[in-house]
């Protein structure tokens, strides 16, 4: 297996191209229409421009070809991370682990609200679900016990990861398939921040709109660059540990299934903070991220040693530990 030693900058550079252009030609339905993210077709164009990354990694991988000469599909596969899964147990294990983790960082965004006075939640009757629900049915209508429901859409989640799974491999395979190795040359933390924050400027077409901060502009977007960066660095992780996309693919499904959750807790009536606040991606969800990663780290769970070689060397290994020869 090819071995890089330092990032492929005309590779990186058709990639970071072709992504951004071919988000900002999806999204621009949505800006010539004059609705934004009021459109009819918006969850339609939000879901392909999701399928933009895994685009510009066919561009990359066409670069790499001329410069690197043919390589077969099972290498191809291998660097994006996609087959084969090695260790297997690990990486599934990993992929079943985070899918539960996902909404439990989401579940302690909403704790850390809670505490702090920055949100009210019902837990006991749920009485803001039982008034959304109640004002989406005609009048009178019964409705089963609100617990019940909340369990249910609880249970969900996961089956929702699942769901969103396709959608979400349009984005790791590009972020953390393709660009995150691709930068790694650089050293882990260096790729890992870099990738991060050009998945949040990646989604300025949207954000720019009002999407995920009702901040249509440059703060709205630096907001989700750091949101990115900060939750990049949990998705990268798992694609360093494993050496494969898909415990990445699975919590970015599983977070995205867990998005709406304050809106099960939430009381009726009660006061809400502004979006940058108490978005899944907001700066509350910033210091859970935060506290994970710091975990981690305390944990040794970024050494090299931990981190998965089939990547490519971290330029701050021991020489012994980088890998000299084709595989």
């Amino acid at each position: 297996m090819h071995v890089q030693t330092r990032p492929d900058w005309p590779a990186i550079a058709v990639f970071a191209v072709t992504s951004l252009v071919l988000s900002w030609l999806v999204a621009l339905p949505l800006w010539l229409g004059g609705r934004g993210l009021h459109d009819l077709f918006f969850g339609l164009v939000a879901a392909a421009m999701m399928f933009t990354p895994a685009l510009a990694t066919v561009a990359a991988l066409l670069v790499q070809r001329r410069t690197r000469g043919r390589r077969g599909a099972r290498v191809v596969l291998r660097e994006l991370g996609m087959w084969p899964l090695r260790p297997a147990a690990r990486t599934i294990w990993m992929c079943v682990a985070v899918i539960f983790a996902a909404p439990v960082l989401v579940a302690l965004g909403l704790f850390v609200m809670s505490v702090t006075g920055i949100l009210t939640l019902d837990l006991v009757g749920f009485s803001g679900f039982a008034q959304t629900l109640q004002e989406a049915v005609p009048a009178g209508t019964p409705l089963p016990p609100m617990g019940v429901l909340v369990v249910v859409q609880l249970a969900m989640i996961p089956l929702g990861a699942l769901f969103n799974a396709p959608l979400a491999f349009g984005e790791e395979l590009g972020w953390r398939g393709w660009l995150l190795p691709a930068l790694r040359p650089l050293g882990t933390w260096p790729a890992l921040l870099v990738s991060g924050a050009f998945w949040g400027l990646w989604h300025a077409p949207l954000i720019l709109l009002g999407y995920n901060f009702a901040e249509p502009n440059a703060f709205g977007v630096l907001l989700m660059i750091v949101g990115c960066v900060l939750f990049g660095v949990l998705l990268g992780w798992t694609r360093l540990r494993t050496a494969s996309v898909w415990p990445a693919v699975f919590a970015h499904g599983a977070f995205n299934a867990s998005a709406g959750m304050v809106a099960l807790f939430l009381a009726a009536g009660a006061p809400t903070p502004p979006l940058m606040v108490m978005s899944p991606l907001g700066v509350v969800m910033w210091g859970v991220f935060a506290v994970v990663i710091a975990v981690l780290v305390v944990l040794g769970q970024f050494r090299p040693a931990r981190l998965a070689a089939e990547l490519g060397p971290d330029r701050r290994r021991a020489p012994a530990e980088v890998p000299s020869t084709a595989s």
